[in-house]
């Protein structure tokens, strides 16, 4: 039976590997929901807040473990990076349940993040190469819909447990820490990456030449990929990242100044994220044309956070923006960057390009986020409402007008197309070979005969 069917082997495989979004987004959440309570327990500054999260799962943690984690899983495959990441992010989750100081926190968010960023490549990766050729986003978009499960339940647990203060939010970190030992359990039995295996022993040839980050930049088509892919989701997620962990302290700016309201306000977002996402997303993405289904979730972001800056503040205006902008992050930039990065790529070097951009878009979320607290206390919402829209919009121009026509076709399929078959790329390596090996003949001076006399 095919890993990747409709089948109960492939939704099992598929479910259990998007548990890495659901432990990413969660761990940002019990961040965010917590930092104001560390703050205050360890009184920190706002720079040193701005830090905490620039380190973190959200920015500089997760992006040191996808530069590694992404070569890795390309290397010694997908299943060696999904087997391993958790046990690092249950010791980092851990340390944040037993946190007594500064240090011993940033340790833990460091630690955290760098299993997340390992863990995200990989397991984008091997959904998308499991999953059959007319369902791709769908099973793609589970991995999307873990995402926005993570922070539901994470602002709903911070609501109910804000009476508890800084233990409270102990015990959401506890939940993370059971829920990725349960996540490692399952995986444990599942495969390896038919289609890795295949390429990886020869079993089936691949159109595209060469392995792992040098191969990957030495190509025309990858680089534009790259750079598409960050227009994408490098500037959507400079402001998903600084939404999903300052969101409380933007609430808070904007007049609404109890953490629970705050926190039932995220509820409502990512219930309509979750929502969209797989009435959306899931449902559309492999039916209609993904230019116009990216292009709606685009427009709604940015409309979300017109109505934020420019609307008469107001639990009307409040609640407009966070429906809008949960259903614009489940049909957005996100979800369409998880299916198109693992079509636009060969599958030698598939996760390392995940690795690359992933590192990308958190290295530029931790530079903002660590300027983020003291720029939005010391500007307003409006000031940092423009600018966010304005990488929205930036985000939307590219996706609308470079979408890949990718749709319905198989991995290999989309690799023949983009790099050439097989065939013609052997037929050009021995093209490049031959006249190597002629410039090296011509450039060698032939032997000289040996001199004879002439006899007169």
């Amino acid at each position: 039976m095919r890993v990747g069917s409709s089948s109960t082997t492939g939704w099992r495989a598929t479910s259990s590997v998007a548990m890495s979004n659901y432990i990413e987004s969660g761990s940002i959440i019990a961040i965010a929901t917590s930092l104001g309570f560390w703050q205050a327990e360890f009184h920190l500054t706002d720079g040193f807040v701005g830090i905490l999260a620039a380190f973190s799962a959200n920015a500089f943690g997760a992006a040191i473990g996808a530069i590694l984690g992404g070569p890795l899983t390309d290397r010694l495959g997908r299943k060696f990076i999904y087997t391993y990441d958790l046990l690092l992010y249950m010791l980092g989750v851990l340390l944040a349940v037993f946190a007594v100081n500064a240090g011993m926190l940033f340790a833990a968010f460091l630690i955290t993040g760098i299993a997340v960023g390992a863990g995200v490549p990989a397991s984008w990766t091997y959904i998308a190469e499991q999953a059959p050729d007319h369902a791709r986003a769908k099973h793609v978009g589970m991995a999307q819909l873990a995402w926005s499960i993570g922070p539901l339940i994470g602002f709903a647990l911070a609501a109910a447990l804000a009476p508890l203060g800084l233990l409270g939010s102990r015990i959401i970190f506890f939940h993370l820490f059971v829920v990725a030992g349960i996540v490692w359990w399952v995986r444990q039995g599942l495969p390896e990456s038919k289609l890795w295996t295949d390429v990886k022993t020869g079993a089936v040839s691949t159109a595209a030449s060469g392995r792992g980050m040098r191969a990957l930049f030495s190509k025309r088509v990858n680089l534009t990929a790259l750079l598409f892919l960050f227009g994408v989701y490098g500037f959507w997620n400079l402001v998903a990242g600084q939404a999903g962990i300052f969101m409380p302290r933007v609430y808070e700016a904007a007049g609404v100044h109890s953490a629970v309201e705050q926190d039932l306000l995220q509820v409502l977002v990512w219930g309509c994220t979750v929502a969209a996402t797989y009435f959306g997303f899931m449902q559309l993405a492999d039916r209609m044309s993904r230019r116009i289904l990216y292009g709606i979730g685009a427009v709604l972001g940015i409309v979300a956070w017109f109505v934020l800056v420019f609307a008469p503040p107001g639990l009307p205006t409040l609640l407009t923006f966070a429906i809008t902008w949960g259903v614009a992050s489940g049909i957005g930039a996100q979800a369409f960057y998880g299916v198109w990065t693992a079509e636009l790529f060969a599958t030698p070097y598939r996760a390392s390009a995940q690795g690359v951009l992933f590192f990308a878009a958190r290295i530029a979320v931790g530079l903002l986020s660590s300027v983020f607290p003291v720029l939005l206390a010391s500007t307003g919402v409006p000031t940092v409402g423009l600018i966010l829209i304005g990488f929205l919009a930036v985000a939307l121009l590219i996706g609308v007008i470079w979408a890949p026509a990718t749709q319905g076709k198989s991995l290999r399929q989309i690799e023949a197309e983009r790099y050439g078959s097989p065939s013609n790329v052997r037929d050009e390596a021995r093209a490049r070979w031959s006249s190597g090996a002629a410039r090296s003949d011509a450039a060698t001076p032939a032997p000289r005969e040996p001199a004879t006399e002439v006899s007169e």
